[in-house]
């Protein structure tokens, strides 16, 4: 009867992922996945093969692992990518626009979890059932319920989850976390985290007929039915509720997490409350705020979290300073992380940048520079792949930091009001509407089931 049971969740769950085809019939995969010895190649499969997926692809086989299969909805992007890897490995990767065989394909190991944000979740829970290692682009769910099920999937079929916070493999970020441990900052009460991005307009466009061979309907999944639009698919997903939580959940999802690993990863907050809108481009095609505000309630700390996408002279730390022993000019660094110690002030870049402490005055009496982390991130999914050991990104760790992005989106749509939430059941404490917001309605044929 479980098998039964499964074999109809893969079916109606897997019809598609945003960049694959999933097929009608039943997959017959299981959780069977293979012992690795130390020395031996992991093997990957790259499932949507969009600009960040064939980065990941080519930090996976400079760490040692080999790309076996491509798998995306166009067949242009698989060859787009291929040609990517080619100067770093000379076997050229299968193409495969069905994520069903993917998934059944006895000889890979793991799967690289590239899409679009609404199928993260679900295609990481139908591999861990197939008996793959993940590797999950943040954030890792659509909303707090899919993450939550990500979880309860990892742990049921004993599978490697790593999302792609690689700040928490970053020497510079673990000695932060070091200095910030030793207690020479004082007592933290306050964190301040900034997404200060710029950004413009955006339009839809007019809809159109999806090319040829070109399964819109699978791509968008879970999501609602509407017209091809080639301006969302081509990145302006970010900017719908349907298919992601806007630049908030995805580029700010880096500096949140680093937050709550420098404060010793304390869980969910208890409350959080947001202001803002779409405020410098009204009348625009987005659904997402271009100005939020939020604050999080810890029991020994608060959490802020500033997020724009409209300040033209803002900035994320350039490739140059991760290059090299320099740091940022940290009052127009985008993506910065403040912790205000009773004591001295911390202030840390992410992905590269470094981190300074500072005393009265802005003298700074201890700092780091910083390098970006991507292949340490990666090595250590491979290693835990072998050594069965939790990654240092393991969606159990992460969980909590999805759980805040999307609750500081909940509070925005609900009214811009305190939404209070209980941890221990993840549920907002007496907020129907709120509530509602918690986990998606899902199309037919793409749900996620309650029991994974």
């Amino acid at each position: 009867m479980e098998s039964e049971k499964r074999r109809d969740f893969l079916l109606r769950t897997a019809k598609g992922v945003a960049g694959v085809t999933l097929g009608g019939a039943a997959l017959s995969v299981w959780p069977t996945g293979r012992v690795l010895g130390a020395n031996e190649r992991v093997q990957l499969a790259l499932i949507g093969c969009g600009g960040r997926g064939s980065y990941l692809a080519r930090f996976m086989i400079e760490q040692g692992a080999e790309i076996v299969t491509l798998c995306d909805l166009k067949e242009s992007e698989m060859r787009q990518v291929s040609s990517f890897l080619s100067d770093l490995q000379k076997k050229k990767p299968r193409f495969q626009k069905r994520a069903e065989r993917v998934l059944e394909d006895k000889e890979i190991d793991a799967v690289i979890v590239a899409t679009p944000d609404h199928w993260h979740a679900p295609m990481a829970i139908l591999a861990c059932q197939a008996g793959k290692d993940v590797y999950v682009e943040k954030p890792n769910a659509h909303n707090i319920w899919e993450s939550r099920k990500t979880v309860e999937a990892a742990e049921k079929y004993d599978r490697i989850v790593q999302v792609g916070t690689q700040n928490r493999s970053g020497a510079y970020n673990l000695k932060a976390l070091e200095y910030v441990k030793s207690g020479k900052l004082g007592d933290i009460r306050l964190v301040k985290v900034y997404n200060l991005k710029p950004g413009g307009p955006f339009s839809a466009g007019k809809p159109r007929a999806p090319e040829t061979g070109f399964d819109w309907d699978t791509w968008l999944g879970p999501a609602p039915k509407r017209d091809y639009y080639p301006s969302i698919w081509n990145g302006g997903w970010h900017h719908y509720w349907d298919y992601s939580g806007g630049d908030l959940a995805d580029d700010a999802a880096h500096q949140v997490d680093l937050a709550l690993m420098l404060m010793g990863d304390p869980g969910a907050p208890k409350a959080v409350s947001s202001t803002g809108g779409r405020l410098q481009y009204k009348n625009d095609d987005s659904e997402v705020p271009d100005l939020l505000v939020s604050s999080f309630e810890f029991d020994e700390f608060v959490m802020t979290l500033e997020h724009s996408n409209y300040p033209r002279y803002m900035e994320k730390t350039t490739g140059t300073i991760r290059r090299n022993d320099d740091f940022p000019y940290w009052t127009q660094n985008a993506t910065r992380i403040e912790l205000y110690g009773s004591e001295l002030l911390m202030t840390v870049g992410r992905h590269g940048g470094g981190w300074q402490v500072a005393m009265s005055g802005g003298r700074v009496v201890e700092q780091r520079y910083g390098r970006p982390c991507d292949g340490e991130h990666v090595e250590n999914f491979l290693d835990c792949v072998k050594s069965r050991q939790r990654p240092n990104g393991d969606i159990r760790t992460i969980h909590p930091s999805c759980c805040l992005l999307h609750l500081a989106n909940i509070a925005h749509r609900v009214g811009n009001k305190t939404v209070w939430f209980d941890p221990a059941n993840e549920r907002c404490v007496d907020d129907k509407e709120a509530n509602a917001l918690i986990r998606r309605e899902y199309r037919k044929q793409f749900e996620v089931p309650d029991k994974i």
